[in-house]
């Protein structure tokens, strides 16, 4: 078996995850992600790919017709995923230039509190920058406090506060009820959100998510377990105090040739979100279903799967079945999870998607890792920028 496919232990698996919970009060008390915004350049053909691809429906608008002169908004939902796609109206003002920047992107990662104005209160006391001070937006179906703070790069986090609100989404949005385009996969929620950020940028917003927000250290992945012969990168995973609301971190490591980071970095013109993890409840069935509806995935050698029971143990997916896939399996201490990920969603090598099930583990695929890269390398080859 190739050197860059061999496995990894549990016990070292296990060894990844550094710290448990932090003790004391949380200070930021996060109730999971309630929505992710995309800045992109035709919203309602980027609608249309979450709805007709990954079976997302349709469930509110805002634009001119509801008194949003200067954007259109489509939100698609599947499960506990909300995605919000918005596009300007005009050619100039920040979202046009934050797409001509970055191209298609993640602009607000929203998560879901309790007290809005509280969360910013607490995260600009500790250094965060405040992009929105907390103000309240509401219609007939009640109220939604909101309030912001910059992250790395052009990326946000809005703290949204929703227990007074009935309506679908969030003021000055229409519902939209039944979507004939959309037939789910079997989505369930965000399971995580990878962020890249620069060279040796890493351990400064691992400490901004410590410091500011009060996450603390979930699992540390160096240069030795992420490379490959050509590229190799560094990561630090960051979760909040119940676990809820994990980001992991990624900068470049020194390589004989340009690194997946590196790439996303040259083409989003800086740090940003570089994919986003959904999690499903039979990932068999999901990845058919995409596969079926036109989305693309990576592709792995069959020498991974060749090893695969013996590196993981008993599963209860026919290996088989996995290979036709190309679905990866890793194993810690606490049981075992499988992924697969998607190619970039767009012509820039940017954004992508990872669709994980969780069987008891709760680590990220380290096992995986040096198939994941080498496939990614090889796209990275066909593109010409390895």
């Amino acid at each position: 078996m190739n050197a860059s496919l061999r496995s990894i232990s549990s016990a070292t698996a296990a060894n990844a995850v550094l710290e448990s919970p932090a003790s004391g009060p949380d200070f930021l008390p996060l109730r999971g992600t309630d929505h992710v915004e995309f800045y992109v350049g035709n919203a309602r053909q980027a609608a249309h790919f979450y709805r007709s691809a990954f079976g997302m429906s349709l469930v509110a608008y805002a634009g001119p017709e509801t008194g949003q002169r200067d954007r259109a908004s489509y939100v698609v939902q599947q499960g506990k995923i909300r995605f919000v796609l918005t596009t300007p109206l005009k050619s100039s003002g920040p979202i046009a230039e934050h797409i001509q920047r970055h191209g298609d992107g993640v602009r607000v990662i929203a998560l879901l509190v309790d007290d809005a104005s509280r969360a910013w209160r607490e995260t600009t006391s500790r250094g965060a920058t405040s992009f929105a001070e907390p103000h309240v937006i509401s219609d007939e179906h009640g109220r939604v406090v909101l309030s912001s703070i910059c992250t790395y790069g052009d990326t946000i986090h809005t703290f949204v506060e929703r227990d007074d609100y009935q309506g679908t989404f969030l003021p000055r949005y229409r519902a939209i009820e039944g979507d004939p385009l959309a037939h789910s996969t079997g989505l369930l929620h965000i399971d995580h959100m990878v962020g890249n950020v620069g060279w040796h940028e890493m351990d400064t917003w691992v400490d901004f998510y410590s410091r500011v927000m009060g996450f603390r250290l979930y699992q540390h992945f160096d240069d030795e377990d992420i490379s490959t012969e050509y590229s190799s990168l560094m990561s630090k995973v960051m979760a909040n105090g119940n676990g809820y609301v994990k980001f992991p971190i990624n900068e470049p490591a020194e390589g004989k040739r340009k690194s997946q980071i590196e790439e996303y970095l040259d083409f989003y013109a800086g740090p940003g979100v570089q994919h986003i993890a959904l999690a499903t409840g039979d990932i068999l069935h999901t990845v058919k279903s995409l596969h079926a509806q036109g989305i693309d995935f990576l592709h792995v050698p069959h020498t991974y799967y060749s090893e695969l029971q013996g590196r993981v143990g008993v599963i209860d997916e026919p290996i088989a079945e996995l290979e036709e896939l190309g679905i990866l399996v890793d194993r810690d201490h606490e049981g075992y999870m499988l992924q697969i990920f998607t190619r970039p969603v767009e012509d820039r090598p940017t954004l992508f998607f990872e669709i994980i099930q969780r069987k008891g583990s709760r680590s990220f695929g380290k096992g995986n890792f040096k198939a994941l890269f080498e496939a990614i390398e090889r796209e990275q080859q066909e593109r010409g920028n390895l």
